[in-house]
């Protein structure tokens, strides 16, 4: 792919991700037509060309080039939300509301969350930014909840939501997620629940994700530093959509991430997911990620580790591989980066999956299916590749960054 990216059209594409136009607005539906929102890629690109300056570090990572050079970025948070890139990109999360400030570590009540904590934050109904004043340990009493137009902001401490169960974001929309460490999450439930300020409920057993994604749309999760949950690192079930996870660092885990909640669930056919500039590292066995049914752009990401696989899917998802880097772990039986589940090759042959620039180690090799016609991977296409040559610039930084007033972020 490196034939593809000139040093003209390279700027244009930083420009574009970081210039992004207004979100969507609250009543968005949770699903889109996968061709409406390439169309709508297009066009901001093009409009994008006509745009002058931008700020850059020079990385190649498109996010960070957006934002992390700023040393001011205490001030200037909610510049992030103007940064995301892929289908999750009109995720503003609460960027148009204010900022919060978690000083309280405790989960002692679910229903009636105190003031302070994040329970009570992620709940209330206006648009909120939330940020923590200082280092803290969150471990939940059960799922936390979220409301719609919410940004967890973890830069300028070290917060850990651990040994409990983690995020849930259940039919809602405009989401952020950013510098969190996420492990050791457990299962939940069978509990009262508040999930907004005038509703609490029942909740049954949890999966023990460490981010469940259930019917929600407009989600970014961002340099986020996951491992060891019970279930998924990250999971998107049950028509979700429009998601970017970005910049991610996960580790010790089995089941990485599921996009699609089951072969007969057919409301998945929809969904689009951006998986870019990750790195998937030591401890992982498979799942990265593995998917059904929708449109999938898994670009430019560090695949460092796997056990049996690193790409798998079922019901006919389409998977665009770009840029990428896969090295083979040292068993001659696991060096296939893909695996086509649930179906014969007769059936799976016509999947469209395809490599584009992928950078294949220690015999690492990418099984091909379909046709490739360029009308479905165009729904499946969702920012420019770098080249592989590039990753190790691109996903250096990938986790929880180090975020210190008056410096960059490292």
């Amino acid at each position: 792919m490196a034939s593809a990216f000139s040093s003209v059209t390279f700027p244009f594409l930083l420009l574009f991700f970081c210039t992004l136009l207004p979100s969507l607005i609250a009543s968005s539906p949770a699903v889109q037509d996968p061709e409406l929102v390439v169309q709508e890629v297009h066009r901001r690109l093009n409009d994008s060309r006509r745009k002058l300056g931008f700020l850059s570090c020079n990385t190649g990572n498109p996010i960070d080039d957006c934002w992390s050079c700023d040393s001011n970025w205490e001030q200037n948070r909610q510049k992030l939300a103007d940064c995301a890139i892929g289908f999750g990109k009109n995720a503003i999360g609460g960027r148009d509301g204010k900022i919060y400030v978690v000083t309280d570590s405790s989960d002692d009540d679910v229903v009636n969350p105190k003031p302070g904590t994040l329970r009570y934050a992620v709940i209330q109904e206006e648009p909120l930014w939330i940020i923590f004043a200082r280092d803290m340990v969150i471990k939940l009493k059960e799922e936390l909840i979220m409301n719609s137009f919410k940004t967890i902001d973890g830069r300028g401490a070290s917060v850990h939501i651990a040994d409990g169960p983690c995020i849930t974001i259940q039919y809602v929309t405009n989401i952020i997620i950013h510098g969190i460490n996420i492990h050791d999450c457990k299962q939940g439930g069978n509990a009262m629940v508040r999930s907004s300020t005038t509703h609490y409920g029942w909740r049954t057993i949890s999966d023990g994700d460490g981010v469940s994604i259930f019917g929600g749309s407009h989600v970014w999760v961002d340099h986020c530093s996951l491992s060891n949950c019970k279930d998924g690192l990250i999971d998107a079930i049950h028509g979700s959509t429009a998601i970017t996870l970005s910049n991610n660092y996960l580790t010790h885990h089995d089941k990485v991430m599921l996009m699609g909640h089951s072969d007969s669930y057919t409301e998945d056919k929809n969904m689009q997911v951006t998986i870019a500039f990750n790195h998937f590292g030591e401890g992982l066995v498979q799942r990265m990620p593995r998917c059904r049914h929708g449109y999938f752009h898994v670009v430019n990401n560090d695949y460092t580790h796997w056990e049996m696989y690193a790409i798998g899917g079922s019901a006919a998802p389409t998977i665009n591989s770009q840029g990428n880097r896969f090295l083979a772990p040292d068993d001659r039986f696991n060096k296939e980066v893909t695996k086509h589940e649930d179906a014969p090759e007769s059936e799976w042959k016509n999947w469209n999956w395809r490599t584009e620039g992928d950078l294949m180690l220690n015999g690492a090799f990418f099984t091909t299916s379909g046709a490739g016609a360029s009308s479905n991977y165009a729904k499946a296409s969702s920012l420019g590749a770098r080249p592989s040559s590039m990753i190790s610039s691109i996903t250096g930084r990938a986790g929880a960054l180090s975020c210190r007033k008056g410096s960059r972020c490292s």
